[in-house]
């Protein structure tokens, strides 16, 4: 069995591997190859933490299942420890033995802002130039490189209800921001990051919007990650309403587990039918994407454990092949 940190993942797997890897796990599912439960959540005594446990088995050539368990516990930065802990079994679909144990906070991060990061490769306009990014966590690193990977950006705007966080976050950003030849810029308000903004990622804990559809310009590409339970939202329904295509990762789960969508939809006021499709039709060419220059577009993900299997089999794969990890043996 290999054991792959996060110093190892990092040694043989980039943010652009990881796009690539999740175009290939949004294939798979919408072709049918995968069987993918929803994901089980659990609450813990105090209400306070969320443990969920994503199992998944990927056929097609690729014969790999796994589970990763990820929790969602907000108090544990004061206890030197990560809001969304996790890690991934990988199994060998040819004997059922696990054959790798791998850093799932890590994998977590990067698989779920290549997410974003390949939305905004297929949905943004190809001369984005201005992102605007809501939320400084745990997430937020891997998803700044997602959107400065996927368009070569300018400028990033970077909100935070806690605004003390926000000029931390930026210094520890700057060197990879500078790289990709990126402005990163602190904004004091949802208006000052959205207003002219390109291509807008929400990745927060919020329960209500973080923002003014108002204030989204025409043309823009807006992605939803942080909510993924039926009473919170991060986007105003009023986007989805100015939104001229709409697309989810996987249709199942978050209709499932997306406030954005099941709170308008229980009100009345959005439907299943206007989401156009998932991220796989789209890359298999069974949906349109983006119509014209100024057309709004929209995805929402709440992940799924197909993009977990594909992509640790990846890593597992490369790491084989670069001699990195551990390997032990119960």
């Amino acid at each position: 069995m290999l054991l792959l940190s996060r110093k190892d993942i990092f040694s043989v797997f980039s943010m652009k591997d990881a796009i690539e890897v999740d175009k290939k796990a949004f294939v798979a599912h919408s072709q049918g190859l995968a069987q993918v439960p929803l994901r089980i959540n659990l609450d813990n005594d105090k209400k306070d933490g969320k443990i969920s446990f994503m199992p998944a088995y990927v056929g097609g050539g690729l014969n790999m299942a796994g589970i990763k368990i990820v929790s969602c516990f907000t108090g544990n930065p004061k206890k030197g420890l990560p809001v969304i802990p996790a890690t991934m079994a990988l199994i060998d679909g040819d004997t059922g033995v696990v054959c790798a144990i791998i850093d799932g906070t890590t994998l977590t991060q990067l698989r779920t802002a290549a997410v974003s990061g390949a939305a905004a490769e297929l949905l943004a306009n190809p001369d984005a130039s201005v992102g605007a990014l809501f939320g400084t966590g745990g997430q937020a690193t891997a998803q700044l490189e997602a959107l400065m990977t996927a368009r070569p950006l300018k400028e990033v705007r970077i909100f935070d209800i806690m605004q003390e966080h926000i000029s931390s976050f930026i210094e520890r950003n700057r060197a990879a921001a500078d790289k990709h030849s990126c402005r990163l810029v602190a904004a004091a308000s949802p208006k000052e990051a959205v207003t002219g903004a390109d291509v807008i990622t929400t990745v927060t804990i919020s329960a209500t919007p973080t923002f003014d559809a108002a204030d989204v310009k025409p043309g823009a590409h807006v992605t939803g990650v942080g909510s993924y339970t039926p009473d919170k939202r991060e986007l105003p329904e009023e986007l989805l309403a100015k939104a001229g295509a709409i697309f989810v990762d996987n249709r199942e789960a978050v209709f499932a587990e997306a406030g954005d969508f099941i709170i308008p939809m229980k009100e009345g006021r959005f439907s299943k039918d206007n989401v156009r499709g998932e991220l796989g039709e789209l890359l298999l060419g069974k949906v349109k994407g983006r119509q014209s220059h100024d057309e709004i577009t929209v995805m929402k993900t709440v992940g799924f454990a197909t993009l977990d299997v594909v992509a640790a089999a990846e890593i597992y794969k490369k790491a084989k092949a670069a001699g990195a990890g551990t390997e032990i043996e119960f």
